[in-house]
Formats: structure tokens, C-alpha cells, sequence
């Protein structure tokens, strides 16, 4: 079984946020359920898509994971798989709350020198991509990417 990007992107957000190893198990947990394996092949294409963020879990929230937490992403329109509802009776995980402003900051970080790599490859699909995900950080976190998105329209040469 294998979740969509905004299925996991929903899972995630019941809790706030999530290590990887967690995702997995509600994942697992989701399949089992159903009688099936969970797949999570998926997260990494979502964290590339920006439905799931990766952040540094001592910048954002209290500490009680070592692994990096992930996120519902800027462009994530979380929804609950069927069953989801359960999980945080299931799942031994406290609410988390990213602070969205810090959470904010990390994502430009990463949205910027995705953009530099896009312009620098003239990856020009890419780039459109980063364009739309300029236009949803900006309206998810308080960050300014009017600087990057005139890079970006730049290098789309029209």
C-alpha cells in the first residue's frame, strides 16, 4: 500500500510532525489495516515536491526524537487515508508544533539553492515547478522570494 503525497502529508499533520521512523510505522500501521505492506517509496518524492518538509527537529521543536522531523510541506493539501483517525491512539507520539516562522526559514534555505541548482542546470521544468512553489511558501510561511522568483523567471527566458 502506498500512500499519496497529501495522504502522508495528512498523517504527518495529526501529530505536528513526525520522524521518518514514525511515518513508517503509521504507515504500517494504515496497511496492516488493510491487509496489505505499506510502501514508503513515496515520502522521498514528497519531500522533493514539497508536500513533506525535513527539518532539524532542535531548531523548531522540543527534543525528544534524534531523528530529523518532516512536515506538511507548502504545497501539501494534507488528507487522512481511510483509517488515519486511529493512529494517535495507535502511535506512542506526542503533538508537536513546528513554529511555522522557524520551519519557514529552513524551507527558503532549501528553496533557494534548489532554485541556484535549477538555474544553474537550465533545468527549465524545474524551474516552472519552483515558481509555483515560490507563490505556495511565500502564503505558507512569512518568507520573501520576490528576489528568487525573478532569478527564476529570468532564466525561463520569456
Amino acid at each position: 500500500m502506498e500512500l499519496t503525497h497529501d495522504e502522508l502529508a495528512g498523517v504527518i499533520d495529526l501529530f505536528g510532525a513526525l520522524s521518518r521512523t514514525e511515518l513508517v510505522e503509521a504507515g504500517e500501521e494504515l496497511a496492516f489495516k488493510r491487509g496489505a505492506d505499506f510502501e514508503d517509496d513515496n515520502v522521498d518524492a514528497a519531500l522533493a515536491a514539497y508536500r513533506l518538509v525535513s527539518f532539524d527537529h532542535d531548531t523548531i521543536v522540543e527534543r525528544d526524537v534524534d531523528e530529523r522531523l518532516l512536515a506538511a510541506g507548502p504545497t501539501a493539501f494534507p488528507t487522512l487515508p481511510e483509517g488515519a483517525e486511529d493512529l494517535p491512539h495507535i502511535l506512542d507520539v506526542e503533538m508537536r508544533t513546528p513554529d511555522r516562522a522557524a520551519l519557514g526559514a529552513v524551507v527558503e534555505e532549501r528553496f533557494r539553492a534548489d532554485a541556484a541548482r535549477a538555474v544553474s542546470d537550465d533545468d527549465r521544468e524545474r524551474i516552472q515547478r519552483l515558481l509555483d512553489v515560490s507563490y505556495d511558501l511565500e502564503t505558507w510561511a512569512p518568507v520573501e522570494l520576490d528576489g528568487v522568483r525573478d532569478r527564476l523567471d529570468a532564466a525561463t527566458g520569456e
